[in-house]
């Protein structure tokens, strides 16, 4: 993951891509920053490449947050960068699940943990965070499961 971030800001770079050198420099930033802090706690690898998933997929959350804010105000040339930010950085992350295959997934592990109320929502999230880390959006997943265990 780290190699491919790299070699797309060479690319960038070379195709005076000002908007792609922007952001994946951003990114690289954010990576350097959490590799220093899980040094600190006695990682010396850096953090994983699916802690590094989470956090370009925090990085799209924030950038969907600033265009809400954003065309709210009226700025829609803020908007658009931030849109082809997420443009970018989505070209890391696996393909999203959809609605249907979110939808599934959460009763696939709820069947499997035999889950019965919402007592247990912390037990199917977290499951669902381990086998679906990078390709579900978990702020769409959570009222699933609240619905499917009310």
């Amino acid at each position: 993951m780290r190699d491919d971030l790299n070699r797309a800001l060479k690319e960038a770079m070379r195709a005076k891509d000002e908007r792609g050198v922007s952001t994946l420099r951003l990114i690289l930033a954010a990576l350097k920053d959490r590799d220093i802090a899980a040094r600190a706690k006695g990682n010396n690898d850096g953090i994983t490449d699916d802690e590094i998933l989470q956090m370009l997929q925090s990085m799209v959350k924030q950038r969907k947050d600033s265009i809400s804010m954003y065309e709210k105000g009226g700025r829609l040339e803020l908007a658009e960068g931030e849109q082809q930010e997420i443009d970018i950085i989505q070209r890391f992350l696996p393909k999203q699940m959809s609605d249907d295959e979110i939808k599934a997934a959460v009763e696939a592990v709820i069947a499997e943990l035999g889950a019965s109320g919402l007592k247990d929502m912390g037990g199917v999230m977290g499951e669902l965070r381990t086998r679906h880390a990078g390709c579900m959006d978990f702020g769409k997943a959570s009222p699933i499961v609240k619905a499917s265990l009310s």
